[in-house]
């Protein structure tokens, strides 16, 4: 039994950046030996472990074979027999096909310490275009303010026009797509990311309504994806995963967005953005570049209409409730 650290954790540090996590693959082992010697066993589609201290996961050496469509059309086989470099070269990049003994020595037999040194983003085997997910996991890369000037070798790209030709794309899960989307909209350049999607034309099926990606880095996924939700008018929502928040954000967006642009509709918008229970995401929401030029009004309505008195319902007929909060917000806000 043999443990090596791999992937894109030595691709970091070999660059100089702190990893947020490390891999670790083991040779020469099985699920019962990881089990007997503490490790918790995580993985579904193949075997995984937890350390029992440090909580790092530990894989199993794997090969795969393709045998459907999609990220999930592999068939993994583990076994004592299966070799560190069998292991390796089933991973995307020869930047992350690389491994590191106990002793601190590196294992790297595709030439990916080249390819660190050259700036240069290479497949690691032709089996990079069985994986339709890996586009937009090389996408996401550029993301990477350390991987950002990375050149992309010609094969490659060749593989990925593959990838969207046979359409596999289209049998990815919106989870898997919006996983990737996250870590880019958390990560030091997220424009880059859609950026990329549309230079290797994989928008479709579910970006095919992006066409603008310029977008500030908020430091906060949930602003950055309000930007870019924004500048496409809010059609890419739909189309992968997104997470119920991120939607609940986008319609409070949308309703403040309509104070600026319809006045007279101003209190009925105000009633159905629900200030008082959404106060905190509406703060957050204001701190977008874009209201700059309204932001300072925005601020004072909501100011005014979260600190309202709305005690004096209590005593108003049911049926009456609705008009009367109506013309108390009118007094409050004393309407332009």
């Amino acid at each position: 039994m043999k443990i090596y650290q791999v992937g894109g954790s030595i691709r970091d540090e070999l660059l100089g950046c702190k990893p947020s996590d490390k891999d670790w693959v083991v040779v020469g082992s099985s699920p019962e030996e990881m089990i007997e010697k503490g490790f918790q066993p995580v993985g579904k589609d193949f075997p995984v472990f937890l350390h029992p201290d440090t909580k790092e996961e530990y894989a199993l050496a794997r090969t795969e074979r393709k045998h459907g469509k999609g990220y999930k059309g592999f068939k993994v086989y583990a076994d004592k027999n299966v070799t560190l470099e069998d292991d390796l070269k089933r991973r995307d990049l020869t930047i992350n096909s690389i491994a590191k003994t106990e002793n601190g020595e590196y294992i790297d037999p595709f030439n990916g310490l080249e390819d660190l040194k050259l700036k240069r983003f290479r497949h690691t085997s032709d089996a990079f275009e069985e994986d339709p997910l890996r586009a937009f996991r090389l996408a996401r890369f550029y993301s990477y303010k350390h991987l950002s000037d990375f050149e992309l070798d010609s094969k490659t790209r060749m593989l990925i026009e593959k990838i969207v030709a046979n359409k596999e794309i289209h049998a990815l899960s919106k989870e898997r797509i919006w996983m990737e989307t996250y870590k880019a909209l958390n990560s030091d350049l997220p424009s880059n990311f859609f950026k990329k999607i549309i230079e290797y034309k994989i928008m479709k099926p579910f970006f095919e309504n992006l066409v603008k990606t310029d977008i500030k880095n908020y430091n906060d996924p949930i602003l950055n994806w309000l930007e870019l939700s924004f500048q496409n008018n809010f059609n890419i929502s739909e189309k992968i995963n997104v997470p119920s928040v991120y939607i609940e954000y986008e319609v409070i967006l949308k309703k403040l967005m309509l104070i600026i642009s319809e006045p007279k509709e101003m209190v009925i918008n105000l009633i159905s953005v629900n200030v008082h229970r959404n106060l905190d995401k509406i703060e957050k929401i204001l701190t977008l570049d874009f209201f700059n030029k309204d932001k300072k009004y925005l601020n004072e309505i909501i100011r005014k209409v979260s600190s309202a008195d709305f005690s004096f319902l209590n005593s108003v007929p049911k049926d009456k409730i609705d008009k009367e909060k109506i013309n108390y917000l009118k007094n409050i806000l004393q309407e332009r």
